[in-house]
């Protein structure tokens, strides 16, 4: 057998060898052009969205911090206080470097001066409130007791992130500050729908609502504008460090430390939540000295 002859291929096998080569050398060259080209794309980019992410932030930074303004009108001592029939008593409101202003108790000494820190998410604010709610709004408008309501946002976090204890405090501020005697219907209102701590809590559209069914009428807009700007944000966080930080006026105690803290003519009620006898009772021993007509009974 010889090798080679007329037939040989070697020659057409040498042109597609190198037309193969010329092919790969022509890919190679349009590859690296692509590369160049996407890597030009990938880095402007990732610089796109580096603005894009730096600017998300600044927006959410600046959204959030909102400067320090006044408090509401009628909470000059950080809460809103209550008298002869419910109505509530007028302050000025506070300006972001005051001090509050305390409320002065009864002169006389024959009216229980009842004060309650609490906040609209807490489990323990919820039994309390529904439990002796009727029985101090009976006590106030006899004129036998003043009630003293300070809400405060101890549990802003605990709200899978909807900050709601915050939001319902600012919702109250709201209406103390443009429906004052209103504020003690709204305050049973915002227990009686209490949500369960750890969930979102009701929504600020919810929270207006809940305004409305209430009985609120007056100055209904500008509550509702004022419960979508969380107008009194600043406001919240600061009444929620003065208690936290202490010293609690009119009384020995220090500072709050937990929700809810009621006091009656200065002295802490620690009994149980929901027996409203026990609190009846304690809030006899506070006050009896006075033995006065209206001394507060309790509500069978």
């Amino acid at each position: 057998m010889t090798i080679g002859g007329p037939g040989d291929s070697r020659p057409a096998k040498n042109k597609r060898r190198d037309a193969a080569r010329t092919k790969a050398a022509k890919l190679r060259v349009q590859q690296k052009k692509r590369d160049r080209r996407n890597r030009v794309f990938l880095q402007g980019g990732i610089a796109v969205l580096a603005v894009a992410a730096v600017t998300a932030i600044v927006l959410i930074i600046v959204n959030s911090v909102q400067p320090a303004g006044p408090g509401p009108k009628n909470m000059a001592s950080d809460g809103l206080l209550l008298g002869t029939g419910l109505a509530a008593v007028t302050t000025p409101a506070l300006q972001p470097d005051d001090d509050l202003v305390p409320s002065a108790p009864d002169a006389s000494g024959t009216v229980a001066d009842i004060r309650v820190y609490l906040d609209y998410l807490c489990p323990f604010c919820g039994i309390f409130e529904t439990t002796n709610s009727d029985q101090m709004s009976q006590w106030v408008e006899s004129g036998a007791a003043t009630l003293e309501i300070h809400p405060i946002s101890i549990l802003t976090s605990k709200s899978a992130g909807t900050q709601y204890s915050l939001r319902a405090a600012n919702a109250a501020a709201c209406v103390a500050n443009w429906s004052p005697d209103d504020f003690f219907a709204v305050n049973s209102a915002l227990f009686e729908d209490q949500p369960v701590e750890g969930t979102a809590g009701l929504s600020d559209d919810e929270l207006k609502a809940l305004v409305k069914d209430a009985g609120v009428s007056t100055e209904l807009a500008s509550i509702n504008e004022c419960i979508d700007e969380t107008t009194y944000r600043s406001w919240v966080k600061s009444a929620t460090d003065r208690a936290l930080s202490g010293p609690i006026p009119n009384s020995s105690l220090k500072a709050i430390t937990g929700t809810p803290t009621v006091l009656v003519n200065g002295k802490q009620y620690v009994g149980a939540l929901d027996d409203p006898k026990e609190f009846a009772a304690f809030v006899l021993q506070a006050a009896s000295e006075t033995y006065s007509t209206a001394t507060p009974t309790p509500v069978g």
